[in-house]
């Protein structure tokens, strides 16, 4: 009787025991999800601001929404040409990754319509050689550029643009949304509006041997520290563009250390958001309310 009590016991209290926890499993399951969620919504407002040498003096600053920038200042695009980027080419050959023929991985960003940096950096003073802007998302992710890639940038290149309507859906990969954010829900989106003079088929697209053209090589953006993607600088959900006087001294990226090339490549800052925070929360919380459940 004495064992059959026991093991009656244990059968019941198990199935109980994790059922009394499923409802904290999923608020913790949730909670994470609710923070990529308010890291990933369409931004309508960019924080615009220049800093002195010392990269902390706020020289001067506004804030401006996409309506304004309409209105405003000049706009970029036509609502009807489609604009791509290229992802990383999966080949072994070093060369090949550059794919001067620009003939795979494209992305294609949306026939969109927006505001160059050049002109949202005057609203501040503007930018003179040897500074650098940076392009920021709520997460945290940034990209920057020196002063000739935003002012004096070759048409291959094109203005480095602010994108906040698309008038159009891409036809292949990533769907932008269409119209204004928040219905582009991709916005407000960096694009690079290149024109159409390396592509055999006539397309607007910023390939990678065209990143290797006209970037530094301090610039360059490699995905996973080995191929090179320009898609790297499409921020998504860009909420500040800040202008450094004389430069931004902070992280830019880790060195990739398997170019082999004379000059130093870096990759962009990647976000801080890891889904290991999230798990770790949950075993904190599991680790909690198992002891007073008990």
């Amino acid at each position: 009787m004495h064992f059959r009590s026991c093991y009656q016991r244990n059968s019941i209290e198990q199935p109980m025991f994790g059922i009394r926890l499923l409802p904290f499993i999923l608020a913790a399951i949730l909670l994470c999800g609710f923070v990529n969620i308010v890291n990933a919504a369409p931004t309508t407002a960019i924080h615009v601001v220049k800093y002195a040498a010392d990269g902390t003096t706020v020289i001067n600053e506004t804030t401006v929404d996409y309506t304004w920038m309409e209105r405003n200042l000049p706009v970029q695009g036509d609502g009807k040409t489609h604009y791509y980027h290229q992802g990383p080419v999966f080949v072994d050959d070093k060369e090949q990754q550059w794919d001067v023929n620009e003939t795979a991985n494209f992305k294609d960003e949306g026939a969109v319509r927006g505001t160059a940096v050049k002109d949202l950096s005057t609203l501040v003073g503007g930018m003179n050689p040897g500074d650098e802007v940076m392009i920021k998302a709520p997460d945290g992710y940034h990209v920057e550029f020196g002063y000739d890639n935003i002012y004096n940038s070759s048409p291959r290149q094109g203005l480095i643009v602010v994108s906040w309507y698309n008038g159009e859906e891409t036809t292949v990969g990533e769907r932008q949304g269409t119209g204004y954010p928040p219905s582009y829900f991709a916005g407000m989106r960096l694009v690079f509006f290149a024109d159409n003079s390396t592509n055999p088929d006539g397309k607007h697209v910023f390939g990678n041997a065209d990143m290797r053209a006209v970037m530094p090589p301090a610039t360059i953006h490699l995905f996973d520290d080995l191929y090179p993607s320009t898609s790297g600088y499409t921020v998504k959900w860009i909420d500040e563009v800040k202008v450094y006087t004389g430069g931004y001294h902070g992280t830019k990226g880790a060195l990739a250390k398997s170019l082999n090339y004379n000059t130093p490549v870096t990759t962009t800052q990647k976000s801080p958001i890891s889904p290991v925070t999230c798990i770790a929360g949950i075993g904190i919380l599991l680790l909690f309310v198992a002891r007073r459940v008990r």
